[in-house]
């Protein structure tokens, strides 16, 4: 993409990102977290994915941030798109590094180009 988005205010870092044809959306449209691991959801509510899928004829892949909402969001769309599903970019997923963590988000960048 080029552009940093760390400096951004939120409603700027999401007109940035639909500049560059990807679009933001939550899994999960509401549970209960005590905290702010997702360890801790229990009784997530699907925001409905396919329904958002089916207004976007020129989506080509849905990547996931992290393994909860790979989990669930992979449930809900079963094989009806291709999926991607890439580490937590969340500071407290400490299994990876931040550079393993970029090179692993660079695949949704590549794929983009395609």
């Amino acid at each position: 993409m080029g552009t940093s988005l760390v400096p951004l205010a939120y409603e700027d870092r999401l007109a940035t990102l639909l500049a560059h044809r990807v679009g933001l959306w939550d899994v999960i449209a509401e549970a209960e977290r005590p905290g702010s691991l997702d360890a801790a959801i229990r009784d997530p509510a699907a925001n409905d994915l396919l329904a958002l899928i089916d207004t976007l004829p020129a989506l080509r892949l849905v990547a996931f941030n992290g393994g909860t909402a790979a989990k669930l969001g992979g449930r809900l769309i079963g094989d009806r798109i291709l999926t991607l599903a890439l580490p937590s970019s969340s500071p407290a997923h400490a299994a990876r590094t931040f550079e393993q963590k970029a090179q692993a988000w660079n695949a949704l960048r590549d794929s983009l180009r395609t």
